[in-house]
């Protein structure tokens, strides 16, 4: 095969770079994550520093929760994946779904005792708190929104975004959180239903992977999303941003890892779990204003460039068993009555 010829062919391998396409690494040198998108919690630094400490080479990954979770049971018989992240509600799903393997990673008993699964087959990395990620200068003169219900308003008509529950984490986040704080219960969701109608109406833009450079840029002016990566935007990009915990309250979420049951490269699996959840890895979420689950990583710098712990007095938490043995039912409410 021709040198030309062997590129392209490489490039055909998904969620490859060139480079590495062109130049193959060995089999111990290599891993695959589902759902590690470069500008998504600081995810693009953490496998560059991994990389250099260990020599194994993880390429960027954009499938969002859903997705990842869709391909690792599609591909149950013969794993494609080592090394998977999601929203803490599929990590009991994926573990339902026989997809992941247990494995204690190093510093696991250091992770709160309700944000693991008690065999190690998933772990929480760290935690992110719901509200909107504002482009001010995209607003067109328009006031700040203060509140959820600013989202239906049609001022904000084809200026607010969020991710899909039915694909995204945070969509479904989304919806736990309007429906607590909006008189519903796990058991009733008829006030998310009745939100989701509501913004719906006023043309909302749903995006298929990470918004963060179009809020950046301000093709999304409005985006419901973690405060992680409005803080990011803010500080580190130096964007016009704006972060803001809704006026009736939200959630604080965890995001988990696992190890794929069945993986081709099972060390390189086990070694990033290391270490997402050693002081290093644990450092570099805090350096994204990610907030870690060992609490003690977390920058006191960093800590504070928060909004103000009265803002998030307003965050509840979230029952994980609960919300992942509903989100079907929810799911199935929200394609018949709100797509």
């Amino acid at each position: 095969m021709s040198r030309r010829n062997f590129i392209k062919a490489g490039l055909g391998l998904a969620g490859l770079s060139l480079s590495s396409a062109a130049f193959p690494l060995r089999a111990e040198e290599q891993g695959v994550c589902y759902n590690c998108p470069a500008e998504w919690a600081n995810w693009a630094n953490v496998l560059r520093a991994f990389r250099k400490q260990s020599g194994i080479f993880i390429p960027i990954d954009n499938r969002a929760s859903g997705m990842a979770l869709t391909s690792l049971i599609a591909e149950k018989q013969k794993p494609v994946a080592d090394f998977v992240y999601l929203g803490g509600q599929y990590g009991a799903q994926a573990k339902a779904a026989g997809v992941l393997a247990p494995y204690k990673p190093n510093f696991w008993s250091e992770v709160p005792a309700d944000l693991r699964d008690p065999a190690g087959y998933w772990t929480a990395l760290h935690v992110g708190t719901l509200g909107l990620f504002i482009n001010t200068d995209a607003l067109g003169g328009k006031p700040v929104p203060k509140s959820w219900k600013d989202l239906a308003d049609p001022k904000y008509r084809g200026l607010v975004g969020y991710g899909e529950p039915t694909t995204a984490a945070n969509g479904y986040i989304l919806a736990l959180a309007v429906n607590q704080v909006y008189g519903g219960t796990l058991d009733n969701f008829d006030p998310a239903i009745a939100f989701f109608k509501s913004v719906k109406a006023n043309e909302p833009i749903l995006p298929k992977q990470t918004a963060y450079a179009q809020v950046l840029s301000g093709e999304i002016p409005i985006f419901v999303d973690l405060d992680f990566n409005a803080y990011r935007a803010k500080y580190m990009d130096k964007g016009p941003i704006e972060f803001v915990i809704p006026e009736e309250g939200t959630v604080s979420f965890p995001y988990v890892a696992g190890l794929v049951n069945g993986c081709a490269h099972p060390d390189a699996g086990k070694k990033l779990l290391d270490f997402v959840l050693s002081d290093e890895g644990q450092r570099l979420w805090s350096q994204a204003y990610v907030r870690p689950v060992r609490t003690a990583a977390m920058d006191p710098a960093i800590a504070a460039q928060f909004l103000p712990a009265s803002d998030y007095a307003r965050a509840k938490t979230v029952d994980l068993a609960k919300i992942s043995q509903v989100q079907p039912g929810f799911l199935a409410r929200y394609q018949a009555e709100v797509r």
